[in-house]
């Protein structure tokens, strides 16, 4: 089998960046006639930003406000109106699921697509992929693309007005990406662009793991002041270029499994995509048997900067053997990224490691509260 290795063709981050995208997509030929897919947050910050800046370069543009969730109803409304205003290419800007949708809209019209996240919260911007959910919230499935968005430009400055919580959840994406490459890699499996790791894949997804724990308690100070620094500028790459080429190129195992199994309870709605990796991280650490030193200092970091450890932290906290089963069963589906596992993978594991995994970071809390 071969190896495969894919990223995005440009990748702008830093203070102010917004202020580029006009000539960033020039420079990529993407500027005749862009439509930015954006959040409610994203164009309230930045239409006045996009508005100086393409003027200022003679270019027309058009805005679509984002609906809230990337379902296929959504997705078909961005490609009507992209027909419309005869879109030649396609930004999104706001958090991952406005970015999930614009990659699905310009990759079924086959346009190019900038993507502009206004948050560090999930290594979404950089991927050839969207996951898309039903109108409701619970995951449905993911879309893959032929390649990988042509441009991923990242605003320090929006990052750090963010919301602190947005950052975090980030680091709880980021935090799985070198244990399931790691797992991906001892199996044999295909990543998730369809061929075996690249050793510079299981270098990338490694570095990310280190940047989180040496920069993650610093980059969340700085983020609560909002102020750009040198951690939060790395941990603001961690969470969206390292992990982002880390787990396309190096694999997803059982952390994301789990993290779509947890879809399925409604009282996680509110939690975010990466706290409830988070977990699915230390679910697939108790479940592949690592040491405990490995276990504490996941867990260490997830306290540290304030990631869930326990069923309570993501509402569930009187989790029955039912909607266990339920959550174990969706995240062992045919298909899904828990079979890359160096071993056999059932619904009865994941139960067992999702109460074995809450044990311990209970424990680990009582532990670290003395």
């Amino acid at each position: 089998m071969l190896k495969v290795f894919c990223s995005p063709a440009r990748y702008v981050q830093g203070r102010d960046a917004t202020m580029s995208l006009a000539s960033e997509l020039s420079r990529l030929g993407m500027a005749r006639k862009p439509l930015i897919i954006a959040s409610s947050t994203a164009r309230k910050e930045l239409e006045p930003v996009w508005r100086e800046m393409f003027q200022a370069a003679g270019l027309d543009y058009a805005i679509m406000d984002f609906g809230g969730e990337c379902s296929f109803a959504e997705i078909a409304r961005g490609k009507e109106e992209a027909r419309r205003v005869s879109a030649s290419s396609i930004v999104g800007a706001g958090g991952g699921k406005t970015l999930d949708a614009a990659r699905a809209v310009a990759a079924e019209l086959e346009l190019p697509v900038a993507c502009c996240p206004t948050t560090a919260s999930s290594d979404a911007p950089c991927s050839a992929l969207s996951v898309v959910y039903t109108e409701d919230g619970v995951f449905e499935k993911c879309l893959f693309y032929r390649r990988n968005p042509d441009l991923v430009l990242v605003d320090s400055t929006v990052i750090a007005r963010a919301p602190v919580r947005l950052l975090i959840s980030g680091m709880g994406d980021a935090l799985a990406t070198f244990f399931e490459a790691d797992a991906t890699i001892r199996a044999h499996r295909k990543n998730v662009v369809g061929g075996l790791s690249t050793i510079a894949a299981a270098a990338i997804a490694e570095l990310c793991y280190k940047t989180l724990l040496e920069d993650g308690t610093s980059a969340v100070a700085a983020a609560r002041a909002g102020s750009i620094t040198p951690a939060l500028e790395r941990i603001i790459e961690a969470n969206t270029l390292l992990s982002g080429l880390g787990f396309e190129s190096g694999g997803l195992a059982v952390a994301h499994s789990v993290h779509n199994g947890l879809t399925a309870a409604p009282e996680t709605h509110d939690r975010l995509h990466g706290e409830k990796v988070a977990f699915g991280t230390l679910v697939q650490l108790a479940l592949e048997g690592r040491p405990r030193s490995t276990v504490d200092e996941a867990m260490g970091f997830c306290l540290s900067v304030g990631l869930p450890v326990t069923l309570a932290e993501l509402g569930l906290q009187n989790l029955s053997r039912e909607t266990a089963r339920a959550i174990a069963e969706r995240a062992v589906a045919p298909g899904e990224s828990a079979h890359n596992e160096p071993f056999e993978v059932t619904a009865m594991d994941i139960m067992d490691a999702i109460y074995a995994a809450d044990a311990m970071g209970a424990a680990f809390k009582a532990r670290a509260s003395r």
